[in-house]
């Protein structure tokens, strides 16, 4: 069984960046295509329901960053599917 644990920095750091990071994406840019341009993983955390997860992506000559959330459900076609945007 896995347990839970609740990271109040995590929590606190979210409520402090601005809402217009959260804005909807301008683009969709593919996982595949980061990982070629030299883009690394920065960070990543799964979600509770264990079929997705979010990757935060950094490049050292970007002042940005990239977050994916990449999911998994077999009652989907195709079953895969990521959405990535900038953070900044």
């Amino acid at each position: 069984m896995r347990k839970f644990v609740f990271h109040w920095g995590a929590f606190i750091a979210t409520l402090a960046v601005p809402a217009s990071i959260y804005a909807a994406p301008k683009e969709n840019i593919a996982i595949e295509t980061l990982l070629k341009g030299g883009w690394q993983i920065a960070g990543y955390t799964s979600t509770l329901d264990d079929r997705s997860a979010f990757i935060l992506f950094r490049h050292p000559d970007e002042t940005y960053l990239v977050q994916c959330r990449a999911s998994y459900d077999v009652t989907r076609t195709p079953p895969v599917t990521s959405n990535c945007y900038k953070l900044q």
